[in-house]
């Protein structure tokens, strides 16, 4: 059985994820803060990890600095919606995916399956049947959806789950116009809303991962007022 980690200092996220995870299939183990997880995060390590960042004694971006020092532990960071810095920060620190709170515990269960695809090769039902989806290659680009895995001319691209989702919906039908609305369908469970600008600031970081690959790369085009589009090849 997949076993997650959940670290958060509020109580009643705890009781309720980690019984929405079970429900799911998990094997759940809960922490309190960092300093409790990060020996039997390092002794004997879980599938994938949940990390609150603001949590006492030691906060989610110091503990997975620790952890990430002997271990490429898949993590999912809860963030506040005021977190930007700390997103960004995480995500340089080799976070997966990060959900601002508050999120649908459907969401959630989305993104660490997700996560564990990417991680772990899965590509299998629940009937063990395989579900293989077949590759996106437009031009340099190559999206693998089984593996939530992202190449530019062969060199991988590192995205959350989150920017994946975007970029393939964009990358599905190029040339075609995405507005914020279809891009968050897209990419967020219905029950949660964000606004326009959370939209803005994912491809705003998915250009900047391409760059650091291609520093020429401007596969996504914005139409102001309307939405963004992938290029033609």
């Amino acid at each position: 059985m997949t076993t997650i980690a959940l670290v958060d200092d509020d109580e009643n996220i705890l009781t309720s994820v980690s019984i929405f995870l079970e429900g799911e299939g998990f094997n759940v183990r809960t922490f309190t803060d960092g300093a409790s997880a990060l020996p039997v995060l390092t002794e004997s390590p879980p599938d994938l990890a949940i990390f609150d960042i603001k949590m006492p004694r030691m906060d989610g971006l110091e503990l997975l600095r620790r952890v990430r020092q002997s271990s490429n532990l898949p993590v999912i960071f809860l963030t506040s919606k005021d977190d930007e810095f700390d997103e960004a920060l995480g995500l340089d620190l080799g976070a997966d995916d990060y959900i601002a709170k508050p999120f649908s515990q459907q969401l959630l269960a989305k993104r660490v399956k997700a996560v564990l695809r990417r991680t772990q090769g899965s590509t299998l039902d629940a009937n063990g049947e395989s579900n293989d989806l077949k590759p996106v290659i437009r031009g340099k680009l190559t999206l693998d959806p089984n593996r939530h895995a992202c190449s530019w001319e062969g060199h991988p691209v590192r995205l959350t789950v989150t920017e994946f989702l975007i970029l393939q919906a964009l990358a599905t039908r190029p040339g075609y116009v995405k507005s914020r609305d279809n891009l968050m369908d897209a990419a967020y469970d219905d029950q949660v809303y964000v606004d326009d600008r959370t939209i803005d600031s994912h491809i705003k970081r998915v250009r900047k991962k391409f760059r650091q690959v291609d520093n020429t790369f401007d596969g996504i085009e914005t139409l102001y007022g309307v939405g963004y589009r992938y290029k033609e090849v």
